[in-house]
């Protein structure tokens, strides 16, 4: 029988704003930027829709969590380039700190399974 192939996941609620604020820890980055990292850090087992990004990444620098500024991209358009501010870096640690505490909580209960 042939393999098909993996679809991505469904995004758990609460997990954009971590998803993009990981994305832009390397670096500043347009939104097509933060969506190809996620896909590819995550071996495509996550994508994120268009709409959902820009919202996230709206309401991120809305709380001073993103600073955005016009650029050029490496297609020469003109693109949206969005960074973490040290308010970002801070919500980033914490919120990845817990992120780990959960996920080894839930991987906890399900050994053995």
């Amino acid at each position: 029988m042939p393999k098909l192939p993996l679809r991505a996941l469904p995004l758990l609620q609460g997990s954009l704003d971590l998803l993009v604020l990981g994305a832009l820890a390397s670096g500043a980055t347009h939104g097509y930027g933060v969506a190809t990292l996620v896909r590819d850090r995550s071996g495509g087992a996550l994508e994120v829709e268009d709409a959902a990004l820009y919202q996230a990444l709206h309401r991120l620098e809305r709380k001073g969590q993103v600073a955005a500024r016009w650029g050029v991209s490496d297609n020469n358009r003109r693109a949206r380039f969005y960074e973490l501010t040290a308010d970002g870096r801070k919500r980033l640690r914490a919120d990845a700190a817990n992120w780990r505490r959960y996920a080894q909580a839930v991987s906890a209960v399900l050994e053995g399974v």
